[in-house]
């Protein structure tokens, strides 16, 4: 199978991290999915994907305490494998396992995910269980030095047959759940030398199982040097730590972007991560609409459209709003969200950025203009600067539909407040 194939366009979808943190279940889920089938499928977005700790009993039980409970109990086959936490998804008991969710998600003409974390289950290697398609068991694979920092639930694996045997039974059974998209944590910025080639195993487990996932890197940033590494064995990997709703995350995206510009590309997305719109943090104890501004989120829409990202929603789609609803609907700044599509920036500075984009197979371009200031201000550019040929006579402003020109000097001018952004279609 070519991986490439996979995800021919940046995926789009919901995680369920962002508002639910470790505590979604299913009937959430479900919600949301249908949402999503009802109002925003046509317009591309597709993935339901649920976030960490499915598996763990009580999880968000402790979370004045514990983000993730230190040595909680875990739901777990025979074989090493975690299993869905049937209180929290009740369709998964007697070995259903996800398949019940996927299916219903499947009927509603969308894509399931899941998130896993790299490795085996240190409860797994503690109880000295089975490794499917080995003689030996979870302790003999496990390294038990390779721990990721801020959650305790696995142990890095042996570069060894019996570790990617290990990989390949985990792989079988998220293809007998009908699974299209695995994040995996605690891998994309390398934090443990497990990191590199457990990302190759997970790859191989993929080819293997012969059913297309998407395979989704966290958490970032990601290492430029090790691009090519990204590039062959993932379809996405995080340029960023968590992205939240603060304007400092969003003003230093556009250096990132800048970083990876030229590694966008038909089934390899640097991912900007998560869009933190509309209703965040009810799992974190804190329900709250995002703290961007309007200007600020279509600022990020735009950024994350031209560039390529992916395009994942953190939010309760359920309570979507109007004005956030517009943002996730607008046909031609989704038009802009493929790698035929090429960015390109032209200027950064701490006050201003400027991008252009041109797809080839379309021949449509466009051109981003961004105030980086903490206040009003012109931003210009002349036109020849673009090197995008010669100016229209006249461009549309993509989420207003209104009208720009280029004067008479050659300059491209728009006074936008502060944080705020145009892009312009022609």
């Amino acid at each position: 199978m070519d991986k490439n194939q996979f995800a021919k366009t940046p995926p789009m979808g919901w995680n369920s991290y962002d508002y639910y943190d470790t505590t979604v279940n299913e009937e959430q889920v479900r919600a949301n999915a249908e949402y999503m089938a009802k109002n925003l499928k046509e317009f591309g977005w597709e993935y339901v994907v649920v976030d960490i700790q499915w598996y763990a009993h009580g999880a968000g039980t402790q979370r004045d305490k514990h983000q993730y409970i230190p040595f909680s109990k875990l739901e777990m086959d025979e074989y090493s494998r975690l299993l869905p936490d049937p209180n929290r998804f009740p369709s998964s008991v007697n070995g259903a396992g996800f398949k019940p969710l996927a299916d219903y998600i499947h009927s509603l003409g969308l894509k399931f995910g899941i998130h896993i974390m790299r490795g085996i289950p240190r409860a797994a290697a503690h109880e000295h269980t089975k490794v499917k398609g080995t003689n030996l068991t979870a302790n003999e694979i496990a390294i038990p030095n390779s721990i990721c920092w801020w959650n305790p639930d696995m142990y890095g694996v042996t570069n060894t047959p019996e570790g990617q045997a290990y990989y390949d039974s985990i792989f079988e059974l998220y293809a007998q759940w009908g699974v299209d998209f695995i994040k995996c944590d605690d891998i994309c910025r390398l934090d443990q030398p497990a990191a590199r080639y457990e990302t190759e195993m997970l790859a191989k487990a993929i080819e293997k199982n012969g059913r297309p996932m998407v395979l989704s890197l966290s958490p970032g940033p990601a290492k430029i040097d090790w691009a090519w590494h990204y590039e062959t064995y993932a379809n996405m990997w995080r340029i960023t730590d968590d992205f939240w709703d603060n304007w400092r995350l969003l003003k230093d995206m556009f250096h990132r972007c800048e970083i990876w510009q030229k590694h966008v590309y038909e089934g390899c997305y640097p991912d900007c991560d998560m869009l933190p719109l509309g209703y965040l943090g009810k799992g974190f104890g804190e329900e709250r609409m995002t703290r961007f501004t309007k200007d600020e989120q279509r600022t990020m829409m735009t950024m994350w459209c031209l560039f390529g990202s992916p395009l994942m929603l953190g939010c309760e789609m359920t309570k979507i709003d109007d004005w956030t609803l517009s943002l996730l609907t607008n046909k031609e700044v989704l038009a802009m969200l493929t790698p035929k599509c090429v960015p390109h920036q032209i200027c950064l500075n701490d006050k201003k950025a400027i991008w252009t984009a041109h797809n080839e197979e379309t021949g449509a371009s466009y051109v981003a203009l961004f105030n980086l200031g903490d206040e009003e201000a012109e931003v210009s550019v002349a036109w020849k600067d673009l090197q995008i040929g010669d100016a229209p006579a006249s461009m549309t402003e993509l989420w207003t539909k209104g009208s720009a020109y280029v004067d008479a000097d050659g300059m491209l001018k728009v006074t936008l407040p502060a944080h705020a952004s145009v892009v312009y279609g022609f």
